[in-house]
């Protein structure tokens, strides 16, 4: 379990903006010091300067590209040689497609993997063992509302979810008993620049998203519960229990109709 926040480094990954923000800035208002990771320099400095303003603790940040080979490794090694041990990885790093088959492009999807699924293992795990050995510390996954049922023109980043939850709820059960928290958190529509990189721009407004701030409550009021797995917010909650009542393919051809492309 984690011992404390205040005085203690968690590493956030994807915290340029979004539920990445806005971890940083739930933790820093407990006292954490933050390490945050993202590709956009310039972001992580900003958010950087309001945290130590607003909340007197240090903040590192890396500019790092985690959709290549290695970047978990070369990233840990960073910090460990800024002299910092993490007592809480973030694991917020993450991006989706919504494609035809026709319109998919094979090199991003494989990107996807890469940061969604390979990245966030390599990071887990090598901070795991880290934490084994001193008894405490902590991992929030970052996995979704469709880690619970196949999504159809979304194919990829659903089942790297659905990864990123079955792998941390095996290691939540695996690590409990020797001081380490691994908590998932689940959001469903939330209001970032998800949808608008992924290729439906305007899809939270349009859809009732929920906002970040809410969304990493959750999350932290679940880890901190030492909770296995969160959905935030109930409707949510809902829908993933009627995914897991229905037949697969009933949940698979309803999906269809969600981010199904327009004809011209």
């Amino acid at each position: 379990m984690l011992k404390a926040y205040a005085d203690h480094w968690g590493l956030v990954t994807g915290a340029s903006s979004g539920i990445g923000a806005e971890f940083a800035r739930q933790l820093a208002a407990r006292g954490m010091h933050c390490v945050l990771v993202a590709r956009r320099e310039d972001r992580l400095r900003e958010l950087a300067q309001e945290l130590e303003a607003a909340h007197g603790i240090r903040c590192e940040i890396v500019s790092a590209d985690l959709s290549q080979p290695r970047a978990g490794r070369e990233l840990l090694a960073e910090v460990s040689r800024r002299g910092i041990e993490v007592e809480l990885l973030v694991n917020n790093a993450g991006f989706g497609m919504v494609s035809s088959l026709e319109e998919t492009d094979v090199g991003r999807a494989l990107e996807l993997i890469q940061v969604n699924v390979t990245c966030l293992t390599e990071l887990t795990l090598l901070v795991a063992k880290e934490m084994v050995h001193r008894g405490h510390g902590g991992i929030i996954n970052i996995g979704s509302v469709v880690s619970f049922q196949p999504v159809g023109y979304m194919g990829a980043y659903a089942a790297s979810k659905a990864y990123v939850l079955n792998f941390s709820e095996a290691l939540w059960a695996e690590l409990r008993p020797r001081g380490v928290t691994v908590t998932t958190l689940c959001p469903g529509t939330t209001r970032t620049e998800f949808f608008d990189h992924s290729g439906v721009p305007g899809w939270a407004e349009r859809n009732h998203g929920q906002d970040v701030t809410s969304v990493v409550r959750t999350g932290l009021a679940a880890f901190d519960a030492g909770r296995p797995s969160v959905v935030s917010g109930w409707t949510n909650y809902l829908v993933t229990l009627a995914a897991r009542l229905a037949t697969r393919a009933t949940v698979v051809n309803w999906s269809l109709s969600i981010f199904r492309p327009r004809r011209t």
